[in-house]
Parts: structure tokens; sequence; C-alpha cells
């Protein structure tokens, strides 16, 4: 193909960059060429990736060696396909500006739109004046996606044009972050992995470190007993040292062992880039929207939506799904599009939900955080999620063993709220938590002496037991409290059977989407199909809201309403006047719930004593941060009866 070129005079001698076509990209192999395939910096291998457009389209130039690929994609890849349009048909009329066009396309358009005649008119047609008009200068014009060769993520290294630094900070992984604004679109959260800070040489040692390590793949499996004297598979500790022990023996003196150890057991044993997202405690969610190598991440930042400068590669991207279903052992195919699971990264655990052919155009991945620190009721009230008063009601009913269900839409913090209630149960109570895919603080709970028993819920590609077969199980593992990640499907029949009966013993808690009591019934009664006279037994309904604001997504409480007959709610706290306050129900002696919650020896008015004394306790838990699970559980330890 070389020769091919060559009659256009584009086989300099400076580049030795191979071209060839990989469908829709023109991929250059650099491994032999001194300007390392650099578009920005490098002429002769501009030339080279011109002179190979000038009869064939691309939608990206990829320029790849053995350390680093460089993807020129969007406006860059249009002004190399431009370049090699006007630079095949100008050679006619003016062969030096057809070979400027080849190694200065910025050059040669505005030399041409200068010009009366042929090159003035093909400078418009074949579309090179309109992408040199957008552009300043060939760091602007050729900006890469770059990343090491074993990374699945590429990354623009040079900050969005005409925007503002804002912000610069460091994250654990080494990484560096700098948020950038521009009044005309997103602000930016651009990225610097470690790995772009290393020179030629490191990343040489990093690629030679990877090569080895399927070598220590092979040799610890060989040698790898099947299982322990336990009868359980051997740790994970040699593989996790691995990257290590390839680094230390490719490395030269004054090589960042620990910096490229870390680097490639994050690209080999981890999640990439992810790893560095998670790391930082501001991003809550992150989005790979497909097709994932054509379109940037976006992540929510401290709840503002931003774009990034990082991209999946295609690989990336399927290796991603491949693992995500390898991880879940749920299928994730053309067959079954879907994907619900979680990935522990360096930042924490990570929810993963999926999408891939046919149902999308390849992969595609919405990640979201779990925090790090379990939220508490205290915790709660001190974010102004709900106030003092409400969370007392709500943590008395929990602990006096009140049915109640979670509401409100996708993000509005159900889940959240939910784990935050089973620190409210009795330290003593047995409980069973029902979840297809963990999101409840269950470690955190057992750490801190609670009895919690998890069981996973199948899906239709997935281990574990049918949901209706899971609550009848759950039953059957002793009584206790029953806590169910989300009421959905036909298991809500099993559940409020299990209420109406009594056999859970304890609380029965869960989340469900619906705005308000009524919305809820609605579902229950008539997308589920449970009798209305079993959705009688419900208590209490908590409905969350979650508003846009200018400091980013707010998420609350909106309503607590108790249930008092089959088709009748009454609220007893609600938002007015964009505050969460109590309705005066429970003041004047109104609600059925309160004296329900009434234990044999106390009346009305000790309950709301009760209330009183706990809205105290957890004001002053808030009020004095002191709100992590540790100080939490010493503090209700005191409080709770035996």
């Amino acid at each position: 193909m070389r020769d091919l070129f060559a009659r256009f005079g584009d086989d300099d001698p400076a580049c030795a960059c191979d071209p060839t076509f990989e469908d829709d990209r023109l991929v250059l192999d650099a491994a032999d060429c001194p300007g390392a395939g650099d578009l920005a910096a490098e002429p002769a291998c501009r030339a080279t990736a011109v002179g190979a457009l000038a009869d064939r389209e691309a939608d990206a130039v990829v320029a790849r060696t053995d350390r680093l690929e460089r993807a020129y994609e969007d406006g860059a890849a249009a002004l190399l396909v431009a370049a090699g349009r006007f630079a095949e048909r100008v050679t006619f009329h003016d062969e030096r500006l057809a070979e400027r066009a080849r190694r200065d396309p910025l050059g040669a358009a505005d030399a041409a739109l200068g010009r009366a005649g042929p090159p003035g008119e093909l400078v418009a047609e074949t579309g090179l004046a309109a992408c040199a008009g957008r552009v300043d200068g060939y760091d602007d014009a050729l900006r890469a996606f770059v990343g090491p060769a074993i990374a699945k993520a590429r990354v623009a290294t040079r900050p969005p044009p005409d925007a503002a630094l804002v912000e610069t900070r460091d994250l654990p992984t080494g990484a560096t972050v700098r948020l950038y604004a521009d009044e005309r679109a997103l602000r930016t959260y651009h990225l610097e992995p470690v790995e772009h800070t290393f020179d030629e040489g490191e990343l040489g040692t990093l690629a030679e470190a990877y090569g080895l390590l399927a070598d220590f793949a092979v040799g610890e499996q060989a040698h790898a007993p099947e299982r322990g004297a336990d009868g359980h598979a051997p740790e994970r500790g040699a593989s996790e040292r691995a990257p290590g022990r390839a680094v230390r023996r490719v490395a030269d003196d004054g090589d960042p062992v620990a910096a490229l150890a870390a680097a490639l057991r994050k690209h080999t044993r981890g999640y990439g880039v992810l790893a560095d997202l998670f790391a930082d405690p501001a991003v809550s969610d992150v989005f790979a929207t497909a097709p994932a190598d054509r379109n940037p991440l976006r992540a929510s930042v401290d709840g503002e939506r931003m774009r990034t400068n990082v991209r999946l590669t295609e690989s990336g991207a399927a290796a991603l799904a491949s693992r995500f279903r390898r991880e879940s052992g749920r299928a994730f195919s053309r067959a079954a599009p879907t994907l619900d699971a979680t990935a522990e990264t360096a930042g924490g655990r990570v929810r993963v939900a999926g999408v891939t052919d046919p149902a999308s155009d390849g992969p595609g991945f919405a990640f979201r955080a779990h925090d790090a620190t379990p939220w508490t009721l205290p915790a709660l009230v001190a974010n102004d999620t709900l106030t003092a008063e409400a969370g007392a009601f709500l943590s008395l009913s929990v602990e006096r063993a009140a049915a109640g269900l979670v509401a409100g839409p996708r993000g509005a913090g159900k889940t959240t709220l939910l784990g935050a209630l089973c620190w409210e149960l009795p330290a003593a109570t047995r409980t069973v938590v029902i979840e297809d895919t963990p999101e409840l603080p269950i470690s955190a709970l057992q750490r801190r002496g609670r009895d919690v028993q998890p069981l996973r819920t199948a899906t239709d590609d997935g281990p574990g037991l049918e949901p209706p077969e899971a609550l009848r199980t759950a039953l059957r593992l002793g009584e206790g409290a029953l806590v169910v990640g989300e009421v959905r499907g036909e298991e809500a029949a099993v559940l409020y059977e299990a209420m109406r009966v009594g056999a859970s013993g304890d609380a029965v808690l869960g989340t469900i989407h619906g705005d308000g009591g009524e919305a809820v019934r609605e579902r229950v009664v008539s997308d589920l199909n449970v009798p209305a006279s079993s959705f009688a037994t419900t208590d209490l309904v908590v409905t969350l809201e979650a508003t846009r604001t200018d400091a980013g997504t707010r998420r609350r409480v909106e309503s607590v309403e108790e249930v008092v007959a089959a088709d009748r709610f009454e609220s007893l706290f609600r938002v007015r006047d964009d505050e969460l306050r109590a309705t005066g129900r429970i003041d004047r002696g109104n609600s059925t719930l309160v004296a329900s919650l009434a234990r044999s020896n106390e009346t009305y008015a000790d309950v709301r004593a009760a209330l009183a004394d706990r809205e105290a306790l957890l004001a002053e838990l808030a009020r004095e941060d002191r709100t992590d699970p540790e100080e939490v559980v010493a503090v209700y330890a005191d409080r709770r009866e035996p």
C-alpha cells in the first residue's frame, strides 16, 4: 500500500507509518515510525494519513505504537478526510498545492482560499475550507484521544478550546482532575490518569510488563491447587501481586515501579479509567452512551452533569461487557441485552446497568457509586433529606414492627433511605434482605453485630431464587424483619400474604416506584395483582422526590402517609412552603398508626413522648455530626430496651 501512496509524493522517509483500513477506520501502524503517528506534531505522519484518505473516507484515524494509541475522531477525522479529497482533486491543477495539503492542510486551505479558479472552488467543495475555518492551529484541529496500548479507554490530553480552568485536584489513584467552564456547553471534567504522565521509556516498561502477565497467569494456573485445605478455592493474592512482579522484572533504574505496577493492575485486574473516576468522591454517576467508542463519558459531579475528556474504546466496551457477564453470572448478549450488576472498584462498590445489541448500538453503561460510608437516619437528617421529627416517627415505626414502603421516582434516594431504616431495627432482630442486585449495606450491618441474612433473587438472565420462592424461603429462615430491595413483580402477592398473617413477626420494608400513596396502591393492586384488602396491611408510605437546583439534584422526603383503609391515606408529614412539616394529625391524637405503636402498658400520649425523645436524639446526633454507623450503633445501644 505504501507504493500506492508513493506516487502522490507521500512516502516521506521521516514517516514509517503503515496505513491500513479496518472497517470505517484508517489505522496507522506507527510502531517503527520516528514520529509515532503524532499527526498534530509530525507533518510527515500527517501526509501519510491524508494520502491514504485520497480515495477512501474514514470515520476515525487511529495511530498505534506498541506503547501508545492516538485516536483522531469527529472534527479531526473530518479535516483529514477533507484534506485527502482536496489533495486528490487539486493535483491535476496544482501538484505543489496538493503536496502541501497532505503535509499542511490548514496552510493549503488558507492558500487556496485566496485564489481564483479550480483550487478556490475545490477547497470549498471538498469541505476543507469549512474544517480549517473552525480551528486554530494543529493542536486544536488534531486533538487526539490518547491512551497506553494496554488501556481500554482514550483520553483527550488537551483541554477544550476557549474554556476557563475552574479547579484542579489530585485523586488517590495519582490522577489529576481539572474542571473547565464554557458558557456555550456543559462544564468539562478533564481527567489526566497517572499513566499519561509516563515518558516513552516508562510506557515501554508498562508494555513489556503487560506482555509478561500472560506467562505469569499460565504458570500460576499450572501450579495452583484447585482447592485449599479448607475446601475453598485458593485466594487471588498471587494474581493481584502479578502486575508488581511483572513491572519489577523489566523495570529500568529510575522507573517509578509503584506507579507503573498500579497502572498495570488498574488496566488488567481493575476497571481501568473507571477506577480513576470513582476514586473521586464527588463523582456519583458515570454514563457510557452507545456506541461507547464514539461518545465521551459523562459524569455527575456533586450533582452536576458534566462531559468528560474520556472515551472507551470499542474493545474496551466489549471487555467491560464480558467482565460484568462473567463476574455477575448473568447473561449479557443479543439474547439477553440488559444487565444489572455490581462491581468492586478501588473507590468502592459501583452498581452497573448495561444494555447491548440489539437493544442498543453496542454496549452502553450507567455506573452509580455506592457511598463508602452507609447512610444512617441521623445523616439524612443532617443533610435535610428529612426532618428530625419525621425521622423520629419512621425510627419508632420501624423499631415497633410497622410495614412500610419507600416510594419515589428513579434516583430519588429510595434505597438510601431503606438502608438507613435498617439501622433503626432493634439490634437483636434477625433480618432477611431480599435483593436481585446488592445495594443495601448488608456487610456494614453484619460487621456491627446485626444478624442480617441476604437472599439473592434471580432475574431472567442469572442465578438465584425466583422472587416468590425467595420470600417463602425468607419466612422459613426464622422470625424477624423482612427487607425487600424492590417490590415489582409476582413476589408482591407473597409479601402481602406474609404481612396479612403476620408471618414476619417484625417490620416489613421495601421500595417501590410510585408518587405518593394513591399511586403506590394503584401499582400494587392493579399492576401487581395484590387484593385491595391485603394492601390495607401496609402501615405507611414514605415518598421521596428529586428536584434539580442550581447546586445539583436535591433529594428529600416529600410526604409520609399512613394507610387508614384499603383505599384511604392520611398525611402525617408533607412538604409545604418548601419544608417538610407535620400535618398535625399526630398531635391531635388522630393517627391510627401512632395508636398501634403503643405497647400494652402505654397510652397514645406515651408514644408521643417517645417520639419527642427520639426527635431530640436524632437532632442532637445530626447537629454534632455523629452520623456514621459506628457512632450511631453505640448511641443506639444505650437507647434500646433489652
